[in-house]
């Protein structure tokens, strides 16, 4: 949030220069707002593919994604399996393997606000047919859509 304030206020500067101060404003804000919720935003679906931060994982690459919460940790996990002779997504930062997620591509997301029935949701509004979500457990997996 102090980005954006800042952002905004390095905004005014010239405005206040040229007494055009709204301008500016309007000018900058909806590329501040973009690069605000982009960097906040760890995973989404929408209608191109799964978004893992800013990068994109198309629908064709994916055939299931795994949500696993690890014993005792405060992050859940949200992962996608790729289908066969797909790699990771350029500009993917494919993290370390975690024992508690079998697939390669994940981001890790605070518990409290993970939300899977939500998740679910979108993956049915978005999500073509034979794209599966499967909750990973200490007893093993099972589908959760």
């Amino acid at each position: 949030m102090g980005a954006i304030v800042g952002i905004v206020g390095l905004a005014l500067l010239p405005g206040r220069a040229l007494d055009t101060k709204g301008g500016v404003v309007v000018a900058v804000l909806p590329f501040v707002i973009g690069r605000y919720e982009n960097r906040r935003t760890a995973f989404r679906f929408d209608a191109a593919g799964a978004r893992f931060g800013t990068v994109l994982l198309p629908w064709s690459d994916a055939t299931q994604f795994v949500v696993a919460e690890p014993p005792g940790g405060r992050q859940t996990l949200i992962g996608a399996r790729l289908r066969s002779g797909a790699t990771p997504p350029t500009g993917a930062d494919v993290p370390p393997p975690h024992p508690a997620m079998p697939a390669p591509v994940h981001v890790a997301v605070p518990r409290a606000t993970f939300d899977l029935a939500k998740m679910i949701r979108k993956a049915r509004a978005y999500a073509p047919p034979h794209v599966r979500i499967a909750f990973a457990g200490p007893s093993g997996e099972r589908v959760a859509h």
